[in-house]
C-alpha cells in the first residue's frame, strides 16, 4: 500500500507536499555531501594525528580545539559548539 504524498509530508495541500518533497530531496542530497566531507575532515584529521604523534606529540591539541569550537560558536551560536565537539569527538575519539 503506497502512502499519499501529503500523508507523508504533512502538507495539507498537494501544491505543498510538492514543495516539502523537493525540498527533502535538497536536503538528503546536502545531508549526503555533509557526510562525505565529515568523512573527508575524518581522514585528514587522522593524518594530522599520526603526524604528531610519530615526532613526539600528543593526539590532540587542546589549542587547536579550542579555535574550532569557537569558530563554529562564532558561526552558529550555541548549538554550533555542540556541533563542533560532536565533530571533533568523530574525528580525534573520545578524550
Amino acid at each position: 500500500m503506497t502512502i499519499p504524498t501529503e500523508e507523508k509530508t504533512g502538507a495539507h495541500t498537494a501544491e505543498a507536499a510538492d514543495v516539502i518533497t523537493g525540498a527533502r530531496e535538497r536536503i538528503d542530497a546536502l545531508d549526503d555531501r555533509i557526510i562525505g566531507l565529515i568523512q573527508e575532515r575524518m581522514a585528514v584529521s587522522a593524518v594530522i594525528q599520526e603526524a604528531r604523534i610519530t615526532s613526539g606529540g600528543r593526539r590532540v591539541n587542546l589549542s587547536r580545539e579550542m579555535e574550532v569550537l569557537g569558530h563554529f560558536r562564532e558561526a552558529l551560536g550555541k548549538p554550533g559548539t555542540a556541533l563542533a565537539m560532536t565533530l571533533l569527538e568523530l574525528c580525534r575519539g573520545r578524550i
